[in-house]
């Protein structure tokens, strides 16, 4: 009897631990918006979607598993010309900078510096996605879009809370699905598969608007949807973070526009009043009164090489401080964080002279 008693009183401590919420239990995704870049950013700036999983790893570039201990976690995202496939998965380091390892990550860096490092990690890793991969050209992209995003732009991540079966049930759907599908810049983009993704976790709370978008998916529009739901559903633990980008390669990326905000800000605006006035004149006014909202807090909490884990699970005074507009207090950054630490305070700061714009109203 005595051997007995023990033993059910450690069954019911473990049935008592079902039915209470583990703080360590839940995983962390993060929704990436990144600014555009270069011509074809100058063309279209509506930017890149991508989504980054802390417990969600790569197998293989287009095969998923759960991450090991130590492990930092993938990058999910739609590229085009990447041979025919439906999304890629990177490590988020690799993602970032093209290298392994964040020690190895320069804090400067010039254009045969980062087409070396991406050539090494296509040669080492990138060998499943097939042997003759396009680099990509100004208008269409390749397999460099997958590595080195922080050297060709700055990256804002959205982070979110999830759930191990959420995320589970994301790798099975993922592993089994035909992984082939045709990249349309109008209706089968970056942003759709963000929504897809999106939609997963949060079933039938992100879809295509006719406002400010013209029924098309844009980055902008669905990070706005994110942010929205997650001041609605204060468990979501929405917490905003800035990769800034590498400096030496390009010069600084443009901030992500919607489709109204496109047209009415750039060189667009003025064929579209010659051709149409009437419509012109409807895209001002809609941009006015909706198209302008502030998505990114003044003073988001920086992130580079050295302070990556930041973005998988963070206790609820970080997310409280991050919902204030206070970020976290952080030990000093050396090296390459520090210099693109830097570099992105440099950017927010210019951005402040600029007139605050209106919070967006509400759809509903």
């Amino acid at each position: 009897m005595r051997a007995k008693f023990p033993l059910r009183i450690l069954a019911l401590f473990f049935l008592l631990l079902g039915f209470f919420p583990c703080a360590r239990c839940a995983a962390q995704a993060a929704l990436l918006m990144e600014e555009p870049y270069g011509f074809f950013g100058a063309l279209n700036p509506t930017g890149h979607n991508a989504i980054y999983f802390a417990r969600i790893c790569a197998e293989t570039p287009v095969q998923l598993r759960r991450c090991l201990p130590g492990e930092l976690g993938v990058v999910l995202a739609r590229y085009q010309g990447v041979n025919g496939y439906d999304w890629v998965a990177i490590p988020l380091v690799p993602y970032l900078y093209a290298v392994e390892s964040p020690g190895r990550v320069p804090a400067r860096v010039d254009h045969d510096t980062v087409r070396r490092l991406r050539s090494r990690y296509r040669e080492a890793h990138l060998d499943d996605l097939g042997e003759h991969l396009a680099r990509g050209n100004l208008l269409h992209g390749g397999w460099t879009q997958l590595v080195g995003a922080a050297y060709e732009r700055r990256i804002y991540a959205f982070r979110f809370a999830t759930t191990a079966e959420q995320d589970e049930a994301l790798i099975r759907q993922l592993n089994a699905g035909p992984n082939r599908s045709q990249f349309d810049l109008l209706f089968n983009n970056c942003a759709d598969f963000s929504r897809t993704i999106l939609n997963h976790y949060f079933p039938g709370k992100f879809r295509r608007s006719i406002f400010p978008d013209a029924g098309m998916t844009t980055p902008k529009q669905i990070t706005w949807k994110l942010e929205r739901y997650a001041r609605k559903h204060p468990a979501t633990g929405l917490t905003v973070f800035e990769i800034p980008q590498v400096p030496g390669y390009r010069s600084p990326s443009r901030s992500v526009k919607g489709i109204d905000e496109s047209f009415v800000t750039t060189a667009y605006a003025v064929p579209l009043v010659a051709v149409n006035p009437y419509l012109a004149g409807g895209l001002f006014v809609d941009y006015l009164v909706r198209g302008r909202y502030r998505l990114i807090p003044r003073q988001p909490a920086l992130l580079g090489p050295e302070n990556l884990a930041s973005l998988q699970a963070g206790n609820a005074s970080e997310q409280n401080l991050a919902s204030q507009g206070t970020a976290p207090d952080e030990p000093p950054a050396t090296g390459a964080v520090a210099e693109m630490q830097a570099s992105g305070a440099a950017s927010r700061d210019a951005a402040a002279m600029q007139p605050s714009a209106p919070s967006r109203p509400s759809l509903q």
